[in-house]
């Protein structure tokens, strides 16, 4: 292997990826499945990623070289009588790598969005390859869930639904933004995201400095010259621009003809295509957002819990964040909900069930006179970490505390549980 940790306790070159196993019941043992037939021991892998660039292979890395939660997550696996053994992509054996990965009868993917290409790899060729292994076993997250579920467009996609805005746009050319935000700007404040963004950069809450909106929408367009209010969601910083000048800097970025942005991004939304997850994402804005936020934590097709979150100067800042059980009244209701239409969801996303994440977050927004109290402002599948095990990061599991270490492998536990059940099915 390359330079990246594969093993416990200490981080090692490899020979080969399948070489070593992490706390392993004995392999090929017999057992009896839940259903009481005898049968040799599942293997699960769990597939993480190494950054050599980076300062201990990446901020999300313990000091043996691990993620900080892989550890958990592979524990809750073998309580089920499974294998679990962590391996370290390596992009200079990928070949050698996948064809070792089809020995495995499930694979859990672990890295954080962006360290594979960090580390040298090809974004592209693995997420090739694991969709490939996913035709004959259940990979998590899938490359295509990731995807659909992880872009903005999403919020087009259910806009539909009971849980969605209807005016909700997605814009992937330079003309449908002029079009579109004309549009919508002229008629009510608006929410204008990019897609690739992170912590708040490139989110714009956009108003009217006039406030001269018109009662129906397509009533009228917004002229090039109207001035803009825009607060942008990672600092809560305020500057102003013409429609114009906003437009540009989305397309184009910092241009002559764009003025002159205090911004930390530089724009150039649409960079790319589609292909290369250029697009805009405009929708309404929501004001009660400085309510909070709510996070309905999944476990497949279960709600976990609910984390309810105010941002403290922007949502790149400091959050203030209450922890619900998913049957506590404020949130019950939306509980049912959101695991019953958790088959929609996916359908509106043009995604199997079986490409349900093991674990996925849905955030909500309050909202007033819509079908529901909250709509869905982001869907999250990509790595998503278990908060208890945070405090390992940098060291190791021993930094956790013992309550949080209890709470965290709880869910560990669940996954394990569910990855043994969708095997079994």
């Amino acid at each position: 292997m390359s330079s990246g940790p594969v093993a416990i306790p200490a981080p090692a070159a490899i020979a080969d990826p399948c070489d070593v196993l992490l706390m392993q019941p004995e392999p090929k043992r017999a057992r009896r499945t839940h259903h009481g037939a005898e049968s040799t021991t599942l293997r699960a892998a769990l597939v993480e990623i190494y950054v050599p660039s980076l300062p201990g292979g990446g901020s999300d890395k313990t000091v043996d070289g691990h993620r900080f939660d892989s550890i958990p997550i592979a524990e809750g696996i073998r309580k089920t009588g499974m294998t679990c053994e962590l391996l370290s992509y390596d992009k200079d054996r990928h070949d050698e790598f996948f064809q070792c990965l089809k020995s495995f009868d499930a694979i859990i993917v672990r890295c954080n969005p962006g360290q594979i290409t960090a580390a040298g790899g090809d974004q592209g060729k693995f997420d090739e390859a694991m969709m490939e292994l996913s035709k004959t076993k259940p990979v998590w997250p899938t490359p295509d869930a990731m995807s659909k579920m992880g872009v903005k467009e999403a919020l087009c996609m259910i806009k539909h639904m009971d849980f969605g805005l209807h005016d909700t746009f997605a814009y992937f050319t330079p003309e449908e933004v002029a079009a579109g935000f004309k549009k919508t700007i002229a008629f009510q404040p608006r929410v204008v995201k990019q897609n690739r963004g992170s912590a708040g950069e490139g989110i714009w809450i956009v108003k009217l400095k006039s406030g001269d909106y018109c009662k129906k929408f397509g009533d009228r367009e917004a002229s090039d010259d109207e001035m803009l209010v825009l607060t942008e969601a990672c600092d809560n910083h305020t500057e102003e621009h013409t429609v114009a000048e906003f437009i540009e800097f989305c397309v184009n970025g910092r241009t002559p003809t764009s003025g002159k942005w205090a911004s930390v991004g530089t724009g150039r939304y649409l960079a790319g295509g589609r292909a290369a997850g250029g697009q805009l994402v405009d929708q309404r804005f929501l004001p009660r957002i400085s309510e909070g936020e709510a996070r309905f934590l999944m476990v497949g097709r279960e709600v976990y819990r609910v984390e309810h979150y105010v941002y403290i100067g922007g949502v790149g800042g400091e959050t203030r964040t209450t922890m619900y059980k998913p049957d506590a009244p404020e949130f019950v209701a939306m509980k049912e909900k959101l695991e019953a239409d958790v088959p929609k969801i996916m359908s509106a996303l043009g995604l199997p069930m079986s490409s349900l994440p093991l674990l996925w977050a849905a955030d909500f927004i309050p909202v007033d006179g819509h079908k529901t109290p909250y709509v869905v402002g982001e869907f999250n599948c990509s790595c998503l970490g278990i908060s208890e095990f945070l405090a390992a990061r940098g060291k190791d599991l021993s930094a956790v505390a013992p309550e949080d270490a209890t709470a965290g492998q709880a869910i560990c536990d669940l996954i394990g549980a569910r990855v043994f059940a969708a095997i079994q099915a």
